[in-house]
């Protein structure tokens, strides 16, 4: 089984060989992120999350619906132990598809990947501000951080995919208010852009949903922004054993 029918067949070969049959949450989404709907996705972990939120906007880079040049996808999670691990987990990807891409004649676009938090160096961001990384992986401050300075403010004007993960860790708290005002702000300087956010089981889903879609402002009026609800539709199983 492909990765999907919509993607480009090279990517559809490496995921298939790379990574096998797509889990029941991959094959619910993807169409749907496709569509460009905003969605809430929530699985268990290792159900492939975060690969259903990243493959299909590689596969848009590399058919080129997607230009380079400047940061068109932002990930944003509360845990910063855990971006440095995403970051590895799509140069990996990145460096395989290139070179499947090759091994057909054909080139892969130039995505760079980077992360921003507290404990980038300067020199770091300085180059981040001259070379905008395609990917910026970051967290809720940090995102702040960037908005309220005029550098950081210079990646953040052509967003196309808002990826949050980890929502049920902030949806209850200030952090997550926090979180989310930073996003409203960055629609008043990108436009609006696809969310796409990433959780373990929530309930209810349809308020969470609702968290992650704010308002979107057409004159004087406010609308709540649709954001569809995908839930993984197989249970963790697990075996008991008996000793005595």
């Amino acid at each position: 089984m492909t990765a999907s029918p919509r993607f480009h067949p090279l990517v559809n070969d490496w995921f298939t060989t790379s990574v096998g049959h797509p889990t029941p949450v991959q094959e619910l989404a993807w169409p749907r992120i496709a569509a460009r709907e905003h969605l809430l996705i929530s699985a268990p972990t290792f159900s492939g999350k975060t690969l259903t939120a990243f493959l299909w906007a590689l596969n848009r880079f590399a058919t080129g619906e997607l230009a380079t040049g400047s940061t068109r996808v932002l990930y944003i999670s509360p845990l910063k132990a855990l971006n440095n691990d995403i970051q590895r987990n799509l140069l990996a990807p990145l460096a395989e598809l290139r070179q499947r891409f090759a091994a057909a004649g054909k080139s892969f676009p130039a995505v760079t990947v980077a992360t921003r938090s507290g404990d980038t160096d300067a020199e770091l961001r300085r180059r981040m501000l001259r070379h905008p990384p395609e990917i910026l992986i970051t967290t809720p401050e940090s995102l702040n951080l960037l908005l309220s300075s005029r550098g950081g403010q210079t990646l953040l004007h052509d967003i196309d995919t808002l990826i949050l993960d980890e929502v049920h860790a902030v949806v209850e708290s200030k952090r997550g208010v926090y979180l989310m005002s930073a996003v409203e702000r960055l629609v008043t300087m990108s436009g609006d852009f696809q969310r796409i956010a990433l959780s373990a089981t929530v309930n209810p889903p349809e308020e969470v949903a609702g968290f992650i879609g704010g308002f979107h402002r057409s004159g004087g009026d406010f609308t709540p922004r649709a954001v569809g609800v995908i839930q993984a539709p197989t249970r963790k199983t697990y075996e008991i054993g008996i000793r005595y």
